[in-house]
């Protein structure tokens, strides 16, 4: 029997083993995102954009850059089939699994208008690795470490599926501080890069961002007392603010944490010019 018949013929016990590593919540999910898997311009635009570049490099690392021809291949968290199809136009026999069903209908779906020939099961990869261990010249797992509640099992699961001398890709969120702040950096870069490509404006346009605008001139350079400053510190302010908003955002901070932050800048900034202001009297003494 195949995996897929073994599935189906298992019933309840299945349905439990398939939820063994399976966070309820990211299911659901993905489950009511079903229907948008293929729309280049929907939810899943980012992953249509780097299908191209994880599709060369899954290429790339299979027996030296040989490809994917005639070989068999299992995509972990398949989701509605956009690496697997590609991988199965590629000439591999390819077998795609995700513990969503709504995912899998959509991908079984998209076969019809593709015409590419993929296997999907409803089913986890230790599940899987169960039932088929070794069975696979190439394991892939993309995007779905980070959506399981133990990745370390996925991680043995993928291990046990690849045959000896196989390979297995794994691509994941980087968590790292770095990461953050460079995730955070270019967010604040496209905001101004978004703002400055407005076609048109409105004087309320910057209500409610007095704080931000008078604490960014203070990082970039100004006084608060007056004095002089630069557009170009000012730029360099308001682009180090709005990357500690979307560096708290991306770390599931309160937002009271970055009205904090302002808060903490403009004290500060107070403070410093007092300071300032008696050592200028002191030295004109």
């Amino acid at each position: 029997m195949t995996a897929s018949d073994t599935h189906h013929d298992t019933g309840a016990d299945t349905r439990a083993d398939t939820q063994a590593n399976t966070d309820p919540e990211e299911v659901e999910k993905f489950d009511a995102l079903a229907a948008r898997w293929w729309d280049p311009d929907g939810a899943f635009k980012p992953l249509h954009d780097i299908n191209p570049l994880r599709l060369a490099f899954v290429e790339a690392s299979v027996d030296g850059g040989a490809g994917l021809a005639g070989k068999t291949v299992l995509d972990v968290g398949c989701g509605g089939g956009i690496l697997a199809e590609a991988m199965a136009s590629r000439g591999a026999a390819v077998t795609g699994i995700d513990a969503s069903e709504g995912a899998l209908a959509t991908a079984r779906l998209h076969l019809k208008e593709s015409g590419v020939d993929v296997d999907y099961i409803h089913t986890t990869g230790e599940q899987m690795a169960d039932e088929r261990p070794g069975a696979f010249d190439v394991v892939t797992c993309m995007e779905l470490l980070e959506h399981v509640p133990d990745p370390a099992s996925l991680v043995g699961a993928c291990a046990r599926l690849v045959r000896p001398g196989g390979e297995v890709v794994f691509s994941t969120i980087n968590r790292n501080p770095k990461a953050y702040l460079l995730a955070a950096g270019l967010a604040g870069l496209s905001g101004i890069i978004t703002l400055c490509d407005k076609p048109q404006t409105h004087v309320t346009l910057g209500s409610l961002m007095e704080l931000e605008a008078i604490a960014s001139a203070v990082i970039g350079g100004c006084i608060l007392t007056g004095g002089r400053g630069s557009v170009i510190g000012a730029l360099i302010g308001a682009f180090i603010i709005t990357s500690v908003r979307y560096e708290l955002i991306a770390l599931g901070a309160p937002s009271a944490w970055f009205i904090t932050f302002v808060g903490i800048v403009l004290i500060v900034a107070v403070l410093f010019n007092q300071a300032l202001s008696r050592w200028l009297l002191r030295s004109s003494a």
